[in-house]
């Protein structure tokens, strides 16, 4: 049985990831670039001022360069933050759908689903209604609807809700059972 990931949620969110990556890095390029500037101009008024105009103003100049590098520091320091727990939320993300896969697999061989029964199942869980299924399979909806039924029972569920709640509630780690499960479905 072959495992159920999907790469495309994953390439997305990298290549925006990406995107928003090399925007922060032109951002600080240029503002490295701009406190260059800005302590170079402070630096020559400092140096050259003989005596003409405000001293005051090469100053501020200075004060206002010396912001901008400070700045740059935190927000580079926060960027590099940002970055690390970006990457440790992708590590969980990956290892909650690879055990999210594991566990699909694992119950429908557990109950001895038959291939087009798995399929269902699949689409079931993705929240697809029985005629997207049919669509999708090119079966009429009479089979999918048969299908659904003999998965549901062979789950010991009575729906499609209840079938990914019982994933759900494995990964969670809350372990309801499925007569829980029917228990709790009888007061909704």
């Amino acid at each position: 049985m072959p495992k159920f990931r999907s790469t495309y949620a994953s390439s997305t969110s990298g290549s925006i990831a990406s995107r928003r990556l090399l925007t922060t890095a032109l951002v600080i390029a240029l503002q490295v670039f701009a406190a260059i500037y800005f302590v170079g101009d402070s630096f020559a008024d400092v140096t050259q001022n003989t005596g003409q105009g405000s001293k005051a103003e090469p100053v501020l100049e200075s004060i206002v360069a010396l912001a901008l590098v400070a700045g740059i520091v935190l927000g580079f320091r926060e960027f590099l933050a940002s970055l690390e727990q970006s990457r440790r939320q992708e590590r969980a993300l990956a290892i909650a759908r690879g055990e999210l896969a594991d566990l699909i697999t694992q119950r429908f061989e557990e109950w001895g689903l038959t291939t087009g029964e798995r399929e269902v199942a699949l689409f079931a869980l993705k929240g697809c209604d029985v005629a997207e299924i049919a669509r999708l399979r090119g079966a009429a909806p009479g089979t999918i609807r048969a299908q659904l039924s003999q998965v549901y029972a062979k789950a010991g569920v009575g729906s499609q809700a209840m079938l990914v709640s019982l994933f759900f509630e494995d990964l969670l780690g809350t372990g309801i059972t499925p007569n829980q499960a029917s228990i709790v479905s009888q007061f909704r």
